[in-house]
């Protein structure tokens, strides 16, 4: 069996810092704002409220694998950093080309433009680091 090696460095020490309160912060954000647009108004944008939701989850996922480090968190880290990328540029450009199914803004709407457009550079963060901390 091929030898296992620990990623080059902690994750969450060094840049990884700023990762793990990036994430940790815009996991708040956008549990916070997925449970009051479900809470208050589920309808009016289920898909929308639905997503914000899914990107909080990913958001917990990362933040949590980020502390925990190890291979096992840099390769569950590299999944949800993934798809909380490919979800902002699928959310990103559907909110722009069918805005009927974005009545409402989410966190990965118009590509994270209610935050600054945080969530798009942040998952791409995430990627660079992850590749500069691989254990391969």
């Amino acid at each position: 069996m091929p030898e296992r090696r620990q990623p080059s460095q902690a994750l969450s020490q060094g840049w990884g810092r700023a990762l793990v309160f990036a994430y940790g912060l815009f996991a708040v954000a956008a549990t916070g704002r997925s449970a009051v647009q479900l809470g208050m108004d589920p309808d009016k944008a289920p898909l929308a409220y639905s997503l914000s939701l899914v990107a909080a989850v990913l958001y917990l996922v990362a933040t949590t694998c980020l502390l925990l480090g190890g291979n096992t968190g840099w390769r569950v880290a590299g999944i949800a950093v993934t798809i909380e990328l490919l979800g902002v540029l699928s959310v990103g450009t559907l909110s722009y080309v069918a805005t009927d199914l974005f009545p409402d803004k989410t966190v990965w709407s118009h590509f994270g433009q209610g935050y600054g457009f945080l969530p798009l550079v942040l998952p791409l963060a995430g990627l660079a680091w992850l590749r500069h901390t691989s254990p391969a």
